[in-house]
């Protein structure tokens, strides 16, 4: 390889700061969502969550969370992952692009897919990002070249196939509907019903029952609460044991990880068309960020706002948000960014927000210490054990200090290193060379 093309992070001053600004606030923000799965018995969350807290104050909470923040940080993140793939391959754009590139871009991707792993396996977090994006990305190299309205009409396939899942789902439940209406009145008439009304009928009650709150819990969440309760009690390998079940369980045996990395997959060649179009990286204008923000918003804090209150009404009627879901997911993860992007074009937007500059450019460790200090430090029965005590307002105000405290760490931290520990190692490891820690040697090596 030549002088001019070696291969090197970009200096500090080479940064896009909007970047970091928006990987900061995405990788702080997600724990709003993550904290859930970290204090809250999962048989709970996935099933009736009125019985995790729903005091006034939960519910308000719970419904702010679903139409702003949940899924819309990991979409930021996985925009901004797209952005930092085409900052990396900016020059295997190029026919006579050096295949050091797609090297160094695959060697990348497997170390942050071992970062993954070890998040899961060792730090025990079940919600690991990294796995998934690891995985996403080395199908991403061979899409770099196209063009931008052709990667969006590509990354809109899983949300349409959703889209269209969700449909059927609906009809068929205002089918099921329908047959139950139909067999109401006959047996109020003291006419007989067919089997098949019959059979509408019992799937109805059982689907009636799940959301009666007096109803006690039927075998399956007997048993899985069960289980849960022993993962959090007694030692640390109890608690790991249970997690690393959970895991596999969830995403292996359900396969959740196949939708989870067709979804992020989808959604970076939507970050790369962005990144082609100059969105995430704030080079359009303030008009163009204002219009885009409204549209937006617009469009995904409503069909999720609707989509909250049809969930929040605990019946079996059909529900707009199975159509809209990742539609308004990526609308709204589209908002904020173009939303930070309109903020920083401003000078006192780019003072309230330079904070998470720092964060941003430490996100890959703030991500591992997030983790740490709710898996291991305040949910843990090791730890402060405070497991299943908290409803969905305290989490948030929980959340809400832990990431005030990451914030000052990812700052403190910057003053003296040129980027976060777990950058470091990353970089190290991928460029198959030490990269600068301290400042100064940063500054002695650019």
């Amino acid at each position: 390889m030549t002088e001019d093309m070696k291969l090197a992070p970009l200096s500090r001053g080479a940064r896009i700061d909007v970047l970091d600004i928006l990987r900061g606030i995405a990788i702080l923000l997600i724990l709003y969502m993550n904290i859930g799965f970290q204090a809250s018995p999962v048989t709970y969350l996935m099933g009736d969550f009125r019985l995790i807290g729903w005091t006034a104050a939960d519910r308000i909470t719970w419904i702010g969370i679903a139409t702003f923040l949940e899924g819309t940080q990991r979409c930021m993140l996985e925009f901004l992952f797209a952005a930092g793939f085409m900052v990396l391959t900016r020059r295997a754009m190029r026919p006579d692009g050096p295949v050091a590139i797609a090297d160094l871009h695959y060697r990348r991707n497997l170390w942050l897919l071992a970062f993954g792993l070890i998040n899961v396996f060792v730090v025990l977090w079940v919600g690991d990002i990294l796995t998934i994006y690891s995985i996403a990305a080395l199908f991403l190299f061979p899409f770099r070249k196209l063009g931008p309205k052709l990667l969006l009409a590509l990354g809109c396939g899983f949300a349409l196939f959703t889209a269209v899942t969700g449909a059927i789902d609906y009809r068929e439940r205002v089918n099921l509907i329908a047959k139950v209406e139909v067999a109401q009145a006959a047996r109020a008439a003291g006419q007989p019903i067919t089997a098949d009304q019959r059979t509408a009928l019992e799937d109805w009650q059982k689907r009636l029952d799940r959301w009666d709150p007096n109803r006690p819990p039927d075998e399956k969440t007997r048993t899985s609460l069960e289980k849960e309760r022993k993962g959090y009690s007694g030692g640390w390998w109890n608690y790991a044991s249970y997690l690393w079940g959970e895991w596999t369980s969830f995403m292996v045996g359900k396969g959740f990880l196949l939708i989870a990395i067709v979804e992020a997959f989808c959604a970076m060649l939507i970050g790369i068309a962005l990144c082609k179009w100059g969105v995430i990286q704030g080079q359009r204008s303030a008009r163009f960020y204002a219009l885009a923000t409204l549209l937006a918003y617009g469009f995904g804090l409503t069909a999720r706002f609707i989509g909250g209150l049809e969930v929040t009404a605990f019946a079996p009627t059909p529900k707009t948000i199975w159509i809209t879901a990742e539609f308004a997911r990526l609308a709204v993860g589209l908002g904020h960014v173009t939303l930070i992007n309109l903020i920083v074009k401003t000078a006192a937007g780019r003072t309230i927000l330079s904070p998470f500059k720092a964060a941003g450019r430490t996100a890959f460790s703030l991500y591992f210490l997030e983790q740490i200090i709710g898996m291991h430090i305040l949910f843990a029965p090791y730890g402060l054990n405070l497991w299943a005590k908290f409803g969905w307002a305290d989490q948030f105000w929980i959340a809400t200090g832990v990431i005030v405290l990451c914030l000052v760490v990812g700052n403190l931290w910057m003053r003296f290193f040129a980027t976060g520990p777990l950058e470091w190692a990353w970089r190290s490891l991928s460029y198959v060379e030490w990269q600068p820690f301290r400042r100064q040697h940063q500054a002695a090596a650019a």
